[in-house]
């Protein structure tokens, strides 16, 4: 696991360190400047032009001191200087008369197509506002100049906290940021214009780090190994709990299979299918390994009928240990039958996705509407045993509103706890976000080619498993999430992000166990 940490939590790492901790500002400045010099010289040949674009902040004296380390290795180098000196901050007024004492070259003028490599250097992380005037230039010259660009701590114009474009920004190459990676960094289109982001250890205690608590992490895949639940050798198929998927309507069949499997390849004892008649020999030819136990829907808009199916369905709810319902199941009046009864009655981690989120975002005793400042607020009141998995298009019928308002919650932590109440949200994207109210993972894996129908299935029954298997809800649903973007990354190897299907992402899954 890794943290990330956004503007305000960099802020109190910086005061911690210096203040509280005493180690002196100038210290993390060098360090940070010897470790972008490092990355720089590894891939840099003494005969390229270099240029510096430094800020007057202190993202400015890291850039002003990589110049002079590089200029005392004999580079090419070249500063220039972008805002008024006598403003600068009095640690970068220090680099400069560092600078200026050595002869390293700064140029008040320049031409940016005469260098192949440039140094961005001229906002850090803590950029509140639009990029305007001869900054929008300078970074427009860099873009349109096609030079290899390394960005110091994240691309200037990217807002450190949402990944957003303040007007414009530098398209890096690669970006070396400091400590510990940024929110900006990771969500699109932050992670578009950072190129390779390598994250440097500059020196900041761990002390520092565990009085601040971040909130934010994503995995590496190193951590599947480290997180995935233990498997007693002493055990059987009852040791690792009993998934039960309400799946699938008619000619709907596939949608049950996939999440069926992949709660079965991702380690759960026991998997029963509740799905309609019509799918029955489909599902036993595909999954013979499954359970499985079906309905009529025609009996459960029967009023001498419908309780028989109630209490089969009821039966099946107490056999299970994790429930997963939505995949395919349409949006019939059947299907919100048994969803209704499922969120009222269900008591052991339950997942839903697909269409039974399109019938809760119409059930007003969960999704419940509040007027706040003369607008109203949607609220997803769901219990603390539920999961809920949209994509966008999703969440915007839950919280009725456009996409636009959809992505600004993608964003607002203030308002993430405003609208959900105390479910987890997988907020499905091309950054995936696991959300609760103290904690929210980033997902880093999987690539375009998952956006294919089914895909989502798969995921519901990868998370499924790895609750049946022992993994908190949580941590279940963020290592779930990872796990299925890193089988369809293994999946790509072989074949391309034009031609993946679901059913390839099963097939990667049981490569991520031998990690």
């Amino acid at each position: 696991m890794r943290y990330i940490l956004n503007n305000q939590e960099m802020k109190k790492l910086d005061y911690i360190t210096i203040t509280d901790i005493g180690i002196p500002s100038m210290v993390l400045m060098e360090k940070a400047a010897l470790s972008v010099c490092e990355e720089i010289t590894s891939r840099v040949k003494k005969s390229d032009k270099i240029l510096i674009v430094a800020g007057i902040g202190n993202n400015g004296g890291d850039g002003i001191a990589i110049a002079r380390l590089l200029y005392d290795k004999e580079y090419d180098v070249r500063i220039h200087i972008l805002g008024k000196e006598e403003n600068a901050t009095e640690e970068t007024k220090l680099q400069l008369r560092i600078a200026h004492n050595l002869g390293v070259p700064i140029d008040n003028i320049i031409n940016v197509s005469e260098y192949n490599i440039v140094v961005d250097a001229i906002f850090g992380i803590g950029l509140t506002r639009d990029v305007t005037g001869h900054y929008e230039k300078a970074i427009r010259d860099i873009n349109e100049a096609r030079n290899t660009v390394f960005a110091v701590d994240i691309p200037s114009g990217i807002d450190g906290d949402t990944g957003k474009v303040r007007n414009i920004a530098v398209k890096a190459d690669y970006t070396i940021t400091f400590g510990y990676s940024k929110i900006g960094l990771m969500l699109y289109p932050g992670c578009e214009y950072a190129g390779e982001v390598k994250v440097a250890d500059i020196g900041f205690a761990t002390k520092a780090l565990d009085d601040i608590r971040p909130h934010t992490f994503h995995y590496e895949k190193e951590d599947i190994r480290t997180y995935l639940p233990k498997r007693k050798s002493d055990s059987n198929k009852g040791s690792f709990g009993k998934v039960l998927v309400i799946a699938g309507s008619k000619n709907m069949s596939g949608a049950c299979f996939l999440s069926a499997k992949a709660a079965y390849i991702t380690g759960a004892g026991l998997v029963k299918v509740l799905t309609v008649e019509e799918n029955r020999t489909i599902i036993q030819t595909l999954l013979p390994e499954a359970l499985l136990t079906t309905y009529n829907t025609e009996d459960l808009l029967s009023a001498s009928k419908k309780s028989m199916v109630l209490n089969t369905i009821e039966n099946a709810m107490e056999w299970a240990s994790v429930i997963v319902i939505g995949p395919g199941i349409g949006m019939s009046e059947s299907s919100k039958i048994i969803v209704e009864k499922i969120i009222r009655d269900s008591k052991v981690p339950t997942i839903l996705d697909a269409d039974a989120l399109n019938l809760l975002s119409s059930m007003s005793e969960y999704v419940k509407s509040e007027q706040v400042n003369g607008n109203e607020l949607y609220q997803i009141q769901l219990p603390e045993n539920f999961i809920i998995t949209p994509h966008m298009k999703e969440m915007s019928r839950l919280l009725h509103v456009d996409m636009d308002q959809v992505r600004e919650w993608y964003y607002d932590s203030t308002t993430k706890e405003k609208q959900v109440s105390d479910c987890i949200v997988v907020l499905k994207d091309a950054r995936t976000l696991v959300v609760n109210k103290e904690k929210t993972y980033i997902n880093v894996s999987g690539n375009n080619g998952m956006s294919t129908g089914g895909s989502g299935d798969v995921l519901t029954g990868i998370i499924a498993g790895l609750i049946a298997g022992g993994l908190e809800n949580y941590e279940a649903a963020a290592l779930g999430v990872f796990m299925h973007g890193m089988a369809a990354d293994e999946k790509v190897k072989e074949k391309s992000t034009y031609s993946l299907m679901a059913s390839d992402i099963l097939d990667g899954l049981p490569h991520l166990f031998k990690v």
